[in-house]
């Protein structure tokens, strides 16, 4: 039966065989890439995205060009007649060129993915970046691999850097002084991500501009006011200023001035206070209330009102005051506490004989606004006083 087998291939001519191997070779490839886009996404699943898909396409590359080798020397296309003996090693060297910079290619493609992979994850479990911010630092580290991996290439075939290297410095000097501000914007961009002063969201105060940060970028820092305004600051400007942030530690502690009456029981009115705002919705129980003497003012003794809200923002900031500022206010009223009005109290010295108020005695008060004089008025009086001066005078006389 081999025999039969041999006779009948022998009857093949050249043509026949080639097309035969062609086909089959055809096959081949057409099963490399079926198993190649079977088995891609199990090798996701078991190592980074990356160099899967650098093993395969690397793999099926490798295979499409040992088809394409294979299929040009079968039809003679290329022939080892045409490589000259002088130029192997050239051509030699040229395929470890091309070597190297495949290899070198795929690795920065595969570096890449992992940096894209591992900033995915960081971003993910932190809120203060933003999908922009994350794109931003994935694109800067990717072209920073690939500038490498081109570096490197141009080193493998001889390329002098010499004279790139220096272009490239001289316009980093030209671009650095024409936009000073803009890049200290970005570097203080990047100083804001990684020191995270603030996040997304948070209650901040920068200078004099509070408010909601609602977006954080590599040049600037925006603020929502409780105004509805939309601030733009530079951070460079936010990176050099005093920073508040009243979200960051969960809680915040406001605190609410009152007077008491002088003649009030300072310490119930204290106590009084303290179960009034023990009772308040927004008022935290842990850290309790506290109630402290802070002065005496002119006309009350101020008690500080301090107490904790979770969760801070203006609007809860306002609701607590307002409902602990009534509470107080109705436990107060209820047991006859008295917040007092300002007041002023008036005495005289005791060495002059202390505060007096003249009653029915004449004064002088010289000349008038209007040139003329006024010495008949008494004080209280009014014009009554001239009657009463001359009927004095004339019984005085009658008397006399």
């Amino acid at each position: 039966m081999a025999q039969n087998l041999y006779r009948q291939f022998q009857n093949f001519s050249i043509l026949d065989i080639r097309v035969f191997i062609s086909a089959f070779i055809a096959l081949s490839v057409l099963a490399v890439l079926l198993l190649a886009w079977r088995a891609r996404p199990q090798l996701q699943e078991r190592m980074p995205v990356s160099l899967a898909n650098v093993i395969v396409v690397g793999g099926v590359s490798v295979y499409l060009l040992l088809a394409v080798t294979t299929l040009a020397f079968l039809w003679e296309i290329v022939t080892t007649d045409l490589i000259v003996p002088g130029e192997r090693d050239l051509e030699a060297k040229q395929a470890i060129n091309v070597s190297l910079t495949v290899v070198t290619l795929a690795a920065a493609y595969v570096a890449a993915g992992i940096i894209k992979q591992a900033i995915g994850r960081m971003t993910q479990q932190r809120d203060t970046f933003s999908q922009h911010q994350t794109q931003m630092m994935i694109r800067v580290s990717q072209v920073s691999v690939y500038v490498v991996a081109f570096a490197a290439v141009l080193g493998f075939w001889n390329v002098d850097l010499t004279g790139l290297l220096v272009g490239a410095g001289f316009l980093g000097i030209v671009v650095g002084m024409a936009a000073r501000q803009t890049l200290g914007s970005l570097l203080a961009g990047f100083m804001l991500m990684f020191s995270r002063p603030f996040e997304i969201g948070d209650w901040v105060e920068v200078e004099e501009n509070e408010g909601i940060v609602t977006d954080i970028s590599i040049v600037n820092t925006r603020i929502q006011t409780f105004d509805g305004e939309f601030v733009m600051i530079p951070n460079e400007v936010v990176g050099g200023s005093t920073i508040t942030n009243r979200s960051q530690k969960g809680r915040l502690r406001l605190e609410v001035d009152v007077g008491v009456d002088y003649e009030t029981d300072v310490d119930r009115a204290a106590e009084l206070a303290e179960e009034a705002m023990d009772d308040v919705e927004n008022a935290l129980t842990v850290p309790s209330p506290q109630v402290v003497t802070k002065e005496f003012g002119d006309s009350a003794i101020t008690l500080g009102l301090r107490f904790w809200i979770d969760k801070p923002s203006a609007r809860r900031k306002w609701r607590a005051r307002t409902r602990v500022m009534g509470a107080v206010k109705e436990v107060f009223d209820s047991e006859g506490i008295k917040i007092p009005y300002p007041q002023r109290e008036l005495s005289g010295r005791q060495e002059t004989g202390g505060f007096q108020i003249a009653r029915k005695q004449q004064r002088e008060l010289g000349p008038t606004a209007d040139g003329g004089e006024d010495t008949g008025r008494r004080f209280g009086d009014g014009g009554d006083g001239d009657e009463t001066n001359d009927d004095d005078e004339s019984d005085g006389g009658d008397e006399g």
